[in-house]
């Protein structure tokens, strides 16, 4: 893959360990040059890296948790041309786990912002998150047309 270019930003509120919240980052990203950038209530923590090495552990702990469908849905919904952006629950990825999370409203210190530059994203995605089952369309199609239960019925007569 090309170029790829990450930004991750988390407000961190007045309540926050800064540490803490750096290392909710570490978990999913490893080692990140971070930049606070003061506000008026609390700062955003910044962090920027380069290459696809950055996404190995986020890679690692999709496969782990075995919910690559479900991040390769997120990453499809929010994918544009050139980038994707996804968000993730502040709380559990100090933890070390992935929760995906709306930008507002869910995650109760705000989310963690995630924007993935590069010059494929599906590829990118492809490689975060590969399909983990390959569409069966016949069994598909057997149960739309009522053929597949039919021939679970007749199947289950035999033993009764």
């Amino acid at each position: 893959m090309d170029e790829i270019d990450v930004l991750v930003e988390t407000k961190v509120n007045p309540t926050e360990d800064l540490e803490k919240v750096k290392r909710a980052v570490e978990n999913i990203f490893g080692d990140m040059k971070f930049d606070v950038v003061p506000e008026r209530r609390g700062g955003l923590l910044v962090a920027k890296a380069q290459g696809i090495g950055v996404l190995a552990e986020l890679r690692e702990m999709l496969r782990r948790e075995r919910i690559r469908a479900a991040a390769r849905r997120v990453f499809l919904e929010k994918l544009t041309e050139k980038s994707l952006t996804f968000y993730l629950n502040k709380q559990v990825a100090y933890v070390s786990h992935i929760s995906f999370s709306k930008p507002v409203g869910e995650s109760p210190l705000g989310p963690i912002k995630v924007q993935i530059r590069c010059d494929n994203p599906q590829k990118l995605i492809e490689w975060l998150a590969p399909r983990t089952l390959k569409p069966k369309r016949k069994r598909a199609r057997a149960y739309a047309s009522g053929k597949g239960m039919s021939n679970l019925i007749k199947s289950s007569a035999t033993f009764t």
